[in-house]
């Protein structure tokens, strides 16, 4: 994991102690960024020459102190039209620590309002992707957080302008790798530029090398020379399944439709609307938000593997993005989002052994600490017998207030009571349809209806499962003044309302939505092991479980436990495609995947769409636009709708058949 930025103030200015050099010149930090990069990139005149919807990519070599991304989002404000939007990728292996960045960014008062909007989305930052969303949508940050060789690697996505920048290389060989240049190579669009301060030696030979045409012209201030040229030799593009790979698909008038108005579908709805889609939401239900994300109280928190699986990189990304969602639709809502904090309880000897495994793994801090069982119990406000770790930045958020801000976007149309039983395509449209007819028309479609999204011919190859859950609700006491969020086998928050959320079972045998006597004596189970002071003074063991207040819902799940989010390609031609998979796995092939053209999924979330929803529905949103990615590669992969029939074909298993 990357520690944050260890820094010394000289002079009032940041100074690196790890690589002894300035973040930048006080005198003339700005004024640099500006000669150097935006003007050497060339970024006023091709702004100004975007068309409308036009996405312009940067991509930036050391995130420093953020002087770079805020003097291109300045830039871009001036010149670029409304409807052009701007995605910014940059790297950091050290993040500054938000106080740091708060201190530096001070010094530009000229920068000010953008800063502020940057500080309040600004937190903890381990490791891996990070997507930022300013200007309701115009602006994007990706930032990967860890080494540049390793993250750019990572990267999904196609450079216009690059920065390259960090440290001076003499002390900071490692940002100025052979291999790095080559990567951004790779990661070019065609005639893409570059711009750095530096004109070292072995830095122009180097991007030449990766096939740059480079030249050397004055720099700024005392810096007699700099570099700065464009891509002339793209390199042959490197494999990659094409049954993972983004469609050719590109829409004309930007309309979608988003089907199912839970978390995921509100979510890839308001992503959508931000980039200029119409859209409509329809939903089978009399409102938005009635199956798994219509319960009371949800927990924004991961239970994180010390091994960094794909499901923790995704839940690593996810956490701190919909921290930002909820920041900004629900910050004034104290009934609808508390970031109170969470606990993770060391419930057994295998929760103790992994709690301590992520202790040790290097997160920051104020991402995630070891508590003893006194100082948890000081946190929660109620005596504990467990330690555990204790996320200071997640916390319970109201799900339905969350949807509602989401769906309000004027760039979303809410059909509510329109159920779709068709979906059919034709002249490059969707159309979906109820039994008394026409319900919507796009040029795309998601799918995000949890189990329900095998209801279709097209994805009815998928495997989810239903998965049925109970929450319990208990009345607050003063006896019980609980402060943040309990986790161990199960979940308690504090109380909304006057009421405590806690649960939730995992019932695979049912699938009704009544509630059960049996399923709330368990919740009160959980509860009594979490806590028992907690479960005492909240008279939990006179609660009579056959009138106990509760809800009932289905979550969606897969064979993996991650969701499925991306294209959808016909399962019979998928099979016909790549059936030589099933004698060699290794085969690179290269035929085009037979993708259903505008047809995606996003579902599969099970008990953790609060985190990963809101992720994937930018996800979505950046296969639909072909800007870059908010997760890595490998990510995107893993999550794939097509995956596990590409599993079955590597075991000689073909899945091109649809299900009765």
């Amino acid at each position: 994991m990357s520690p944050t930025a260890t820094l010394a103030w000289q002079d009032g200015q940041p100074f690196s102690t790890t690589f002894g050099d300035v973040y930048f010149a006080r005198e003339s930090g700005l004024a640099e960024t500006r000669h150097v990069f935006l003007d050497h990139n060339r970024l006023p005149g091709r702004f100004a020459a975007l068309a409308y919807g036009e996405v312009f990519t940067i991509g930036e070599t050391g995130f420093g102190a953020a002087l770079n991304f805020l003097a291109a989002w300045q830039c871009f404000i001036e010149h670029a039209p409304e409807g052009a939007r701007l995605a910014f990728a940059s790297v950091e292996k050290y993040p500054l620590a938000c106080d740091d960045l708060i201190r530096a960014l001070s010094l530009w008062p000229e920068l000010a309002e953008l800063s502020e909007q940057l500080i309040n989305q600004y937190r903890s930052l381990p490791a891996g992707f990070h997507r930022f969303v300013f200007d309701k949508g115009r602006v994007t940050l990706t930032l990967m957080i860890g080494d540049a060789l390793e993250r750019y690697a990572e990267l999904d996505g196609e450079v216009d302008a690059w920065f390259l920048d960090g440290f001076t290389p003499s002390r900071n060989p490692e940002m100025w790798r052979p291999e790095l240049f080559f990567l951004m190579a790779e990661k070019s669009a065609p005639g893409a530029s570059f711009a750095t301060f530096t004109s070292a030696s072995f830095v122009r030979r180097g991007l030449a090398d990766a096939g740059f045409a480079v030249e050397k012209v004055p720099g700024y201030g005392h810096k007699r020379e700099m570099s700065h040229g464009v891509l002339t030799t793209p390199p042959e593009p490197a494999w990659r399944a094409p049954w993972y790979g983004r469609p050719a698909f590109k829409a004309k008038d930007k309309t979608a439709i988003i089907v199912g108005g839970g978390i995921a579908g509100a979510s890839t709805a308001a992503s959508l609307a931000a980039r200029g889609w119409r859209v409509t939401l329809l939903e089978r239900h009399d409102a938005l938000a009635r199956e798994g994300s219509g319960n009371p109280q949800g927990v924004l928190y991961a239970k994180l593997s010390p091994h960094f699986t794909p499901l923790t990189w995704l839940l690593l990304a996810g956490m701190g993005y919909s921290r930002r969602v909820l920041d900004t639709h629900l910050i004034d809502a104290r009934c609808d989002w508390q970031p109170c904090g969470v606990l993770q309880l060391a419930f057994d000897d295998a929760e103790t052994k992994r709690l301590k495994g992520l202790a040790e793994a290097g997160f920051p801090q104020d991402f995630l600490r070891l508590v003893s069982a006194a100082d948890a119990g000081d946190i929660a406000g109620v005596p504990l017998e467990q330690g555990g770790l204790f996320f200071s930045e997640a916390g319970w958020l109201h799900p339905p207030a969350l949807i509602a801000a989401l769906a309000s976007h004027p760039g979303i149309t809410v059909r509510t009571a329109s159920g779709v039983l068709e979906l059919d395509h034709g002249n490059g449209l969707w159309t979906a349809r109820a039994s008394d007819g026409t319900l919507a028309v796009g040029e795309a479609v998601v799918l995000c209806q949890a189990a329900d999204t095998v209801c279709f011919a097209a994805t009815a190859h998928l495997p989810l499962k239903a998965i049925r859950g109970q929450v319990s609700e208990l009345p607050a006491t003063e006896k019980a003044p609980l402060k943040t969020v309990l986790c161990g086998e199960g979940y308690i928050a504090p109380a909304r309302r006057g009421r405590h959320t806690l649960g939730a079972s995992f019932n695979f045998e049912r699938r009704d939505t009544e509630l059960s006597a049996d399923e709330h004596a368990g919740n009160l189970a959980m509860l009594a092991k979490l806590s028992p002071a907690l479960f005492e003074g909240l008279d939990a063991g006179s609660a009579n479980v056959e009138t106990l207040a509760g809800r009932v819902a289905l979550r969606a799940t897969t064979p993996d436990y991650l969701p499925l989010v991306g294209p959808v390609a016909d399962a019979q031609s998928l099979a016909e495609v790549y059936a030589a998979l099933g004698n060699d796995a290794t085969q690179k092939l290269t035929a085009p995947a037979p993708w259903l053209p505008g047809l995606y999924v996003n579902a599969g979330h099970g008990a953790r769409g609060m985190v990963t929803a809101p992720l994937a529905g930018e996800m979505i949103a950046g296969y639909l636009e072909n800007e870059p990615m908010p997760v890595s590669r490998a990510l995107i992969d893993a999550l794939s709708p097509n995956r596990f029939a590409i599993r079955a074909l590597m075991r000689g298993k073909s899945r091109g058949k649809t299900r009765d």
